[in-house]
């Protein structure tokens, strides 16, 4: 007994280096390290809000034990951006939540920098599709109707887009065919609905979360033609805005693409159109350059080549006017 109790102290001590020494060893076989991955970017969403080019990545962050953060993967690690309570808004800032589903004891993530994004009303609108046909020489089109295959009212086919609230001002949906009419009646499936709006072509390359949806991307088309017709280019011309820009700005400058299209009808009715006037724009509020998108008015019985022109009104401020506050 005497022998066990005689140096305890030095014994106990030589205990405790002991474990120090198996721990140190452990440590240095087994070191807390740290490291980054770069996973999915999860948002939950309302039902009526839409987010504009959106991050589709993130980098997480993530310290942990060598041995249990060798099992970090993307399989195990998610991120998530919350926009139930946002408010649509450009450049909203939201906040990112990482997780992991491995032990907390052995592996931390930590939440990556927040986001901006711009948040704006989803919403779905109706467009009735707008079929342009380009009749060969010596042809005039009778008829130009899309069919929505599946509809229930496939005559005339309306097609729902469904998307940001501000790019439905002034969307028009049609369907350009390619080849020149030279035949009495063309039946062509599959033909892609174009969306358009002030900006012109809806761009697919941006980016939503959701993404935006057209019920019917592509339809028939039924094309009748008769021939018998005649063809002659005239030009278009602007109206005077509806309103013009504020006081102390003005009009330096009108572009119209394009500046001419081909009409086909009747030789008679041909020969009484010049010119044709497009329909007038708003432009009060606007300070700076502006672009519209807008429907060319044909006359009935006359088609043309091209659906809609771009009308570019430059504007700036009229140096012998003071703006308006």
């Amino acid at each position: 007994m005497n022998v066990i109790l005689e140096d305890w102290r030095l014994k106990l001590l030589a205990i405790a280096l002991a474990i120090l020494m198996l721990g140190a060893v452990a440590f240095s076989q087994n070191p807390p390290t740290s490291g980054s991955l770069t996973v999915n970017l999860n948002y939950t969403m309302p039902p009526n809000l839409i987010l504009i080019n959106p991050p589709a990545k993130t980098t997480v962050t993530y310290t942990g034990l060598a041995d249990a953060i060798s099992h970090v993967n993307t399989t195990n690690v998610t991120a998530f951006v919350d926009v139930t309570h946002a408010k649509p808004g450009p450049a909203v800032q939201l906040n990112i939540a990482a997780h992991t589903t491995l032990p907390p004891s052995q592996v931390t993530v930590q939440n990556p920098p927040p986001i901006v994004a711009d948040i704006e009303t989803l919403q779905p609108k109706d467009l009735t599709v707008q079929v342009v046909a380009r009749p060969a020489p010596g042809w005039s089109v009778t008829k130009a109707v899309a069919i929505c295959s599946g509809a229930t009212q496939p005559n005339p086919c309306v097609v729902r887009f469904t998307g940001p609230a501000s790019w439905e001002t002034n969307l028009v949906a049609s369907v350009v065919f390619g080849a020149v009419v030279n035949v009495g009646s063309i039946d062509s499936p599959s033909q892609p609905v174009l969306l358009q709006n002030n900006n012109g072509t809806l761009d697919p390359s941006i980016r939503t979360v959701p993404p935006v949806s057209l019920d019917f991307p592509s339809v028939s088309v039924h094309i009748e033609a008769a021939p018998g017709s005649t063809s002659s280019t005239v030009p278009l011309i602007d109206s005077s805005p509806s309103n013009p820009p504020p006081s102390g700005y003005r009009v330096t400058g009108i572009t119209i693409t394009p500046q001419t299209v081909v009409i086909t009808g009747e030789a008679a009715v041909l020969a009484r159109i010049q010119s044709i006037l497009l329909p007038p724009v708003d432009l009060s509020g606007r300070t700076s350059d502006a672009t519209f998108q807008v429907a060319i008015p044909y006359k009935s019985g006359v088609t043309g080549n091209v659906a809609n022109a771009t009308v570019k009104y430059s504007i700036s401020a009229n140096p012998n006017v003071s703006p308006s506050p």
